[in-house]
């Protein structure tokens, strides 16, 4: 383990540019393996996988490498080269993902979106049958208590007296408000559900255009090299993580407006009014994506731009229903599929266009 491994079989050949470039820059170093593992508190094996291109390592990883090789040399490395390998790496990651991958994925997303439509189906239809049911037993009591002839002032006035002279009446009417209490909750219960069932419903329309985006190579489906093109916002605190979104979707030949906080991208979309989407990383300093998207949703001229969470904290349905309410209409996690981002780039800004009549 303390010695490079020959280079992996059948790497692609980006891989194997990268791989090469990187080791070259590890050779410099004239330390084994294990001990730079150790410097690094990596794996050796891992680190031996980086170097020899059977697997991509993190940006951070090479940012490292870097950093290392500086100091070791005493002279900082030039930027011609951090921009070579950093587009050998763009192309790497490319070559790793695969459509297929991002069907993959898209396809678990449209799963989930599914599964809370279903869910959320039948939960309307139990709070509809609670509701009708509750709104019938208040019907029967009215018509009870129409043939009484109760004198409704004098109940809501002398409300004591009443239920002394009238002890069966006012359990009726108890029981009534009670019901109406009841209704109320379920009506505001049953409004949410379907609320949710048509967020689901939709979410699941935009995946399935994802989908067919993807098949049709992505870009397939954007009129590219148009005048008048949307723009896309791009939201990140890290400038590696701006830098790799920057590469992945230099492809769908529109403007990128590229931003590293909260208060930026709420700048960008003062000065700017033609974004079909924005992407958004959620753990930024002093102002996360979630407080960010709230404010955007809260500006009439920005609340109707779809917003893309990007997550490292995964996609589950705790996360992910935390961004719906905050009003995100998609999400991707890190590390992100180009092919699948560039989908749902692709798809918004289509949208955007079938919108504006463009």
């Amino acid at each position: 383990m303390g010695e490079l491994r020959p280079l992996g079989e059948d790497l692609h050949e980006a891989s194997r540019a990268l791989a090469e470039a990187l080791r070259e820059l590890f050779e410099s170093l004239d330390v084994s393996v294990r001990r730079y593992a150790a410097r690094r508190r990596l794996d050796p094996g891992t680190v031996s996988r980086y170097l020899n291109g059977t697997r991509l390592p993190p940006w951070q990883v090479i940012s490292d490498l870097f950093t290392d090789v500086a100091e070791h040399r005493g002279t900082a490395v030039t930027t011609e080269a951090i921009e070579l390998v950093r587009g050998l790496y763009g192309s790497a990651v490319d070559a790793a993902s695969s459509p297929k991958h991002a069907v993959e994925i898209l396809e678990q997303q449209l799963a989930d979106a599914d599964h809370v439509s279903r869910r959320s189906s039948v939960r309307g239809d139990v709070l509809g049958d609670a509701l009708l049911d509750r709104t019938q037993r208040i019907a029967d009591l009215e018509t009870r208590l129409n043939q009484l002839e109760v004198d409704r002032i004098a109940e809501r006035r002398r409300a004591d007296e009443f239920a002394k002279a009238h002890p069966d009446v006012y359990g009726l009417i108890q029981e009534r408000n009670a019901l109406q209490h009841e209704v109320e909750r379920l009506g505001a219960a049953l409004k949410e559900a379907q609320a949710q069932r048509a967020a689901a419903e939709d979410r699941c329309d935009l995946l399935e255009r994802q989908l067919d985006a993807v098949e049709q190579a992505t870009t397939a489906v954007l009129p590219t090299g148009r005048q008048g093109m949307p723009k896309i916002l791009v939201v990140d605190d890290q400038p590696d993580n701006l830098l790799a979104m920057t590469a992945v979707l230099a492809t769908l030949e529109q403007e990128l407006v590229t931003v590293s906080s909260g208060r930026e991208a709420l700048k960008a979309l003062l000065d700017h009014d033609d974004f079909a989407v924005i992407i958004m990383d959620v753990q930024m300093p002093e102002m996360d994506g979630y407080e960010t998207c709230a404010h955007i949703k809260r500006r009439p001229r920005t609340r109707d731009v779809p917003i893309i969470f990007l997550t490292a904290m995964g996609t589950g349905s705790e996360h992910s229903a935390r961004g719906y309410a905050a009003g995100a209409v998609d999400y991707i996690s890190k590390p992100f599929d180009p092919w699948a981002l560039r989908a749902k780039v692709a798809v918004f800004t289509s949208i955007y266009l079938e919108r504006h009549g463009q």
